[in-house]
Order: C-alpha cells, then structure tokens, then sequence
C-alpha cells in the first residue's frame, strides 16, 4: 500500500490548495497512490502554545514548531494505526514523518527546499535561528534517508543537491499539475478565446501582495495609458481586502470544487493568465492557465520557470519594468493572428499540465526510468 501524506488531510481538496487532492485522484486513477492520510494539525493548537513557552524559556525565541520533531511526532501519531500495512509513504513536506524506519520506504515529492523557502519567503525572519538551523539538519538527514527526492522544479532538484549534498541519483523533476479535477469535462478548442477588447490579464491568488498584483496593475495602468482598453480580472482573494483600482474586476474567491465551471469560464475569459510573484517555489495557477489553453506572463522567479515551459506565454526577468511588459503584450493586441498561434500551441500542449500526466512521470521514475532524474535533465538543459 502507498500512501500520500502532507501536513494536513491529504484526502481534502481545501488542504493546500488542492494540491495533495488531485494528486491522490490522479493517483488512484493510476493506480499508483492508494489512500492519504488525513492529518489535523489545527488539533495541536494546545501543544504548540505550551511548545512556544517551552522555547522562549530555554532558548529565547518563539515560532517554528511545524518544524519541531515534538510536532511532526504528534501530528503522524494522528494517522491510521495499521502502519504495517503500509509499503512506502509519499510526503510532500520533506520533515514528515520524521522517522523512516518505520515505512517500508518514504519518497519526498516538494515544491522547494526550506532552505530555498526560508530564503525566498524571508520566513528566518520570523523563525529563532535554533529551530531554523535544526529543521535544516533533520531535512537533510531525511533527504538522504529517503528512497527518492522528486521536486516540482528543477531549482528546488538543484538546491537538495548541492545544498544538501544528497546523491543526485535519486533525485528527480516532475512538474506539478493544475488543480482542476480530472473529472471536469474540458473541452478546448485551439482557436476560442473572447475578443482583445478588453483586454483581461487574469490574476489568481490568495496572497495578492506576494504574488504582486500591484505590479499588475502597473502593467494595466501603462496599457491603459496607450489607449487600450484593459482590465485586470482577479480571483482569490476577498476583494473588500484588497487593492481598490478603476481597472481592477474582482470576483473573490472561486470553490473550484463546488463551482468548477465559474472557475474554467473565469481562466478562460482571459487573455493572459499573470503571475509576477516577489517569491515563488514552483506557481500551481500557471499551470490552471496552461491547462485550459490559456498562456501566460510571469516573472522569472524560483520554480516559475518550470511551471510555464518554453513556447507557452513570456517571462520576464524579475527588474523588468512595468513599461516594458506591457510592449510585449500590446504586440500581441496589435496582431492578433499572432496570439492566436500562442493560444492554439498552448492548448495544443494542455494535456501536459495535467496531475495525470505528472503521475505517469512518478510511475516511470519508481520503475526505474532515470529519464527525469537531476542528472539527466542537467545534461538536458547542457
């Protein structure tokens, strides 16, 4: 029996995202994961309060107990006691479980490293430097426990790698899918999409300040200014909560579970799907984007580049000006049958932003293929 396990209920599809759900579904579908683990950290609420005191007595800082062994003890001692069933487990958070001994193999499927995460999302700033440095040692030390290491992006391979020193023989690159259920009936045609007046550059996103919708709007303000008609259409976040802009359409969030087709319609009304994150481990909405033909426009930043392939939209690098991404785009309002070649390729290509086809990689890899392992796509990339 494998098992998916995340910190969370990895059977629940409002658990990161989505993520850990259409991965299982997927993954079942293929017969290759058979159940997850339905984990309750918001149960340890009690135990993190004492945690912190606990911390703030003997070392003088608070913060981190999610990557606290006291914590990830806690949080597997919640799973199905039949653990001797289980022939290997599949975790998405390299920390769990903490002892591998116990499974028959563990395999790690991560967005980042936390090293790359504490980095990028400033979270030592808010960690004691004890509880940092001591997650990173248990990380690496589960690292080169681990049968395998498949990252989401080949930036967070090249970080467990050469920042962990683990043998690059086991470790592997398979892009995550979108989080779109297998079960929703897309049906694309290469040639569909709303006419470019107005233009919509479409923003997905819970976190609008990280994933830089400001800076969106930017772009919108510097197309408006040259006499486009342009809006910005938002999902994700409460819109009382966010920004207040004359071109901004927000439409709050949308339950891809219970109202899956608002939320095709919505990704698809667009003409491009944004991302221009300060911060970004790997960008799960490109690949919604992608996914349902439409291609999209980011910054060059951590995974980002192996959520959008070559061919599939345009990314910038990250001191690219407002000004000079919104030339790009008004050439592709100035010539249309030119987007629509970029519309047709990217729908041409949507079933490779599936968790299907993601799966089909992960089965190849546990057969033994090293067609995706570090090594192989290093030299690929020579």
């Amino acid at each position: 029996m494998r098992i998916l396990t995340c910190v969370g209920d990895a059977t629940s599809i409002h658990t990161h995202g989505g993520l850990p759900f259409h991965l299982l579904e997927a993954g079942r579908h293929a017969g290759f994961i058979d159940g997850g683990w339905k984990l309750a950290p918001e149960k340890l609420r009690v135990k993190r309060a004492y945690w912190n005191l606990r911390r703030w007595a003997t070392h003088g800082e608070v913060g981190g107990y999610q990557y606290s062994p006291e914590f990830i003890h806690s949080l597997v001692t919640q799973a199905p006691k039949e653990k001797a069933d289980i022939d290997e487990v599949i975790s998405i958070f390299p920390l769990l479980p903490m002892d591998h001994s116990k499974f028959g193999s563990v395999s790690l499927y991560i967005d980042a490293t936390l090293k790359k995460n504490f980095e990028d999302y400033r979270l030592d700033e808010r960690l004691g430097k004890s509880i940092a440095s001591e997650a990173l040692e248990r990380e690496r030390s589960l690292y080169f426990q681990a049968t395998r290491v498949v990252c989401r992006s080949r930036a967070a391979a090249k970080s467990v790698v050469e920042d962990y020193g683990v043998d690059p023989a086991k470790v592997h690159f398979v892009a995550g899918g979108a989080n779109i259920s297998r079960h929703a009936g897309i049906s694309l045609s290469p040639v569909e999409f709303e006419p470019m007046k107005p233009l919509r550059l479409g923003f997905i996103g819970k976190d609008w300040r990280r994933k830089n919708l400001p800076f969106l709007l930017d772009i919108a303000d510097s197309l408006h200014a040259r006499g486009l008609d342009v809006e910005v259409a938002a999902a994700g976040f409460n819109p009382t909560l966010g920004p207040k802009h004359p071109l901004l359409r927000s439409v709050g969030f949308i339950d891809k579970h219970r109202n899956v087709n608002q939320f095709i319609a919505f990704v698809r009304s667009c003409h491009f799907l944004c991302l221009f994150s300060h911060a970004e481990a790997f960008g799960i909405s490109n690949r919604e984007g992608l996914r349902l033909g439409v291609p999209v426009l980011a910054r060059d930043v951590g995974g980002i580049r192996d959520a959008v392939p070559h061919g599939c939209g345009r990314l910038f690098e990250p001191r690219a000006s407002a000004d000079e991404i919104a030339d790009v785009v008004a050439e592709y309002v100035d010539d249309a049958d030119r987007y629509r070649e970029l519309r047709a390729h990217v729908t041409e290509r949507s079933n490779e932003f599936t968790w299907d086809a993601a799966v089909q990689k992960m089965r190849e890899i546990w057969a033994g293929s090293k067609a995706y392992s570090y090594l192989a796509v290093q030299s690929a990339n020579a």
